[in-house]
C-alpha cells in the first residue's frame, strides 16, 4: 500500500506540473481563456485517453512510467478545468491560472512525507489494536 501511495502521490504532482505547462505555454503563446480554448483541452484530453499506451515500460528513476502515461490524458483535463474556472482569462491570468496549478502540484510533492508517516501511523495503530485483540 505504501508504494501505491508513493506512486498516487507522484502522479498527481507530474500531472499538475503538466496541466501547468499546458497553461503557462497557452499564456506566454498568447492565447486567451475561452470556451474554444476549453473545448480544445478537452478533444486534447480525449485524444490521450482514447490513445493510451499499452506498453510496459515499466519503472524509470524509481518513477511508475506506465502509470503516468496512462493517466496522462487528466493533464489536459485539469487545464480545461481552470480555464472553466475562469473562461474569459488574459493570457497573463492564464498563466498565472498555470502557476497555481504547478503550485498545488509542488505542494502535493512536499507533503508527501506527510502522507506516508500519517498511513504508516494508521497502519501501527491497527495493527498494534488486532494484535492485541488476539491475545
Amino acid at each position: 500500500m505504501e508504494r501505491a501511495i508513493r506512486t498516487g502521490t507522484m502522479q498527481v504532482t507530474a500531472l499538475c506540473l503538466v496541466a501547468a505547462g499546458i497553461l503557462l505555454a497557452l499564456g506566454a503563446a498568447g492565447v486567451p481563456g475561452s470556451l474554444p480554448l476549453l473545448g480544445l483541452l478537452l478533444a486534447l484530453s480525449a485524444g490521450l485517453y482514447y490513445t493510451r499506451p499499452d506498453a510496459r515500460m515499466g519503472r524509470v528513476a524509481g518513477i511508475d512510467v506506465d502509470s503516468l502515461l496512462s493517466t496522462l490524458w487528466l493533464a489536459p483535463a485539469l487545464a480545461a478545468l481552470a480555464v472553466a474556472f475562469e473562461s474569459t482569462a488574459s493570457p497573463a491570468e492564464l498563466q498565472a491560472l498555470g502557476g497555481l496549478v504547478g503550485l498545488a502540484g509542488m505542494l502535493n510533492y512536499f507533503l508527501r512525507p506527510m502522507y506516508l508517516l500519517a498511513y504508516s501511523l494508521v497502519e501501527a495503530v491497527q495493527n498494534r489494536g488486532s494484535g492485541s485483540a488476539d491475545r
